[in-house]
């Protein structure tokens, strides 16, 4: 076994271990639609994944007032809620996260998705036993401020240079630079590759199968 380079292990929900990101575009294009507002785009949709909910309402729906965030929110979470039952993790989640677990890796998750949201994906994936810690968006800053990561270090006492950030979006990558941390992009959620560059993740995985080869030859 190689020696250990990462003692932290932090990764962002959906699109990245949750096979999420076609529903959340098509729930917030419905909520948008329902309210009587201009339908984003499927690119202007899948740009707010990851971010707290009034982060990404503001994107999502740039001209509304923010008195009516509440509304759009509920809207949101009724067409999600509904659906929600569909969503799985990607294929071979499962048996990476118990191969890092194995190797005593600390694992966290840093999430867009608020308290509530989490904890309902956790129990409904049987995966709250499998991670560490957890932060979402509406209990500290929201992604990309880096506060989440920050407070993940703190609490388990690993320094930037032993932490590793997963995530799909510019916004995971983006936090783990401002936190000093490394960072690993998987392509198959809600931003593509190209977008990656910027921020010098050590690797970019196609898959979830490229992901955990990755993690056990390289963390």
């Amino acid at each position: 076994m190689k020696t250990r380079r990462f003692d932290l292990i932090a990764f962002d929900w959906d699109g990245t271990l949750f096979d999420s990101t076609a529903l959340i575009v098509r729930c917030i294009q419905a909520a948008c639609r329902e309210i009587g507002l201009p339908v984003p785009s499927d690119e202007q949709a899948a740009y707010v994944i990851g971010l707290g909910l009034h982060d990404a309402l503001r994107h999502a729906a740039p001209g509304l007032a923010p008195e009516r965030y509440p509304e759009l929110g509920l809207a949101y979470r009724r067409h999600y809620v509904a659906r929600q039952d569909e969503l799985t993790l990607f294929p071979g989640t499962l048996a990476m996260l118990r191969e890092l677990k194995a190797r005593n890796h600390w694992l966290a998750v840093a999430t867009g998705k608020s308290r509530r949201g989490l904890d309902e994906a956790l129990a409904h994936a049987h995966l709250a036993r499998l991670f560490d810690g957890s932060r979402t968006a509406d209990e500290t800053a929201s992604k990309p401020n880096p506060l989440m990561l920050q407070e993940l270090m703190r609490e388990f006492g690993v320094e930037p240079a032993r932490t590793l950030m997963i995530g799909d979006t510019t916004h995971d990558l983006q936090l783990a630079r401002d936190a000093g941390a490394a960072s690993v992009g998987v392509s198959y959620g809600a931003h593509g590759r190209d977008t990656f560059g910027a921020f010098e993740p050590l690797y970019v995985a196609a898959d979830t199968a490229a992901l955990h080869r990755w993690l056990l030859e390289n963390a």
